[in-house]
């Protein structure tokens, strides 16, 4: 865990690294932040945003942005991230992770190691990803995950993304576990789906934690709690 700075300048601009626990949402993260920070202060506006979003179900490396540094928040999104990423195979479901019950079963005997690092090479590089319809994704006006928890049916269009390199960390079936190293706009949860049609068996997330965002990983990263409460902030 790093260690606090001897001083902070919210409203200056403070890059700040967290490790977001499972089921908060990203903007729980910069509405806590953002509440706390105000009421230590005794301001009543703070800009805080943060630099991509992490599912409720995934936890791990969120870079939040204060004041002015709000001004950094695109080019940090543009950075390299890198995820370590459970899946099941030989299921899935309709959000492709676990917040959706599975929705159909197939065999997977015939999956082996070799024939999961044949396919996960075809993923490398720019490759066409369409978002999952369990997502923040805009269409005419509201989230993907508006039409899609109302039982409407929505159509995404792919999206250029790019996989740097992913790594198989365990294989032990039904479970993998893989390094994803990719760029802005990739969803592992689209990955998960991807990698389970090529493996002619479907697949989903199970588990998800981002170890790193460009240059911050977990080792620079707070627990927003423990952020919060030793925090000392001088207003005098």
């Amino acid at each position: 865990m790093p260690e606090f700075k001897k001083k902070y300048d919210f409203p200056a601009g403070e890059i700040l690294v967290f490790h977001k626990d499972l089921n908060w949402t990203s903007f729980d993260v910069v509405n806590k932040v953002r509440y706390e920070l105000c009421r230590m202060m005794g301001v009543k506006k703070l800009k805080v945003g943060h630099a991509g979003t992490l599912d409720p179900l995934a936890t791990g490396v969120i870079v939040l942005c204060t004041g002015k540094a709000t001004k950094r928040i695109e080019s940090i999104q543009a950075t390299e991230k890198e995820y370590v990423a459970t899946l099941k195979v030989g299921a899935t479901t309709p959000s492709f992770d676990l917040e959706t019950e599975e929705d159909s079963t197939q065999d997977y005997s015939h999956v082996t190691k070799e024939l999961l690092k044949d396919v996960l090479s075809g993923f490398i590089g720019e490759i066409e990803q369409v978002p999952p319809v369990f997502s923040a994704v805009k269409v005419k006006g509201k989230r993907a995950f508006d039409y899609a928890r109302s039982g409407e049916e929505v159509k995404l269009q792919a999206k250029k993304i790019v996989i740097h390199e992913v790594e198989i960390e365990n294989f032990d079936l039904p479970f993998i576990k893989l390094r994803v190293t990719c760029g802005k706009g990739t969803y592992i949860r689209a990955l998960a789906r991807d990698i389970g049609e090529a493996l002619n068996c479907g697949a989903y997330l199970t588990g998800l934690e981002r170890t790193r965002v460009g240059e911050f990983d977990l080792d620079n990263a707070f627990k927003v709690d423990y952020f919060l409460e030793n925090l000392k902030i001088d207003v005098s």
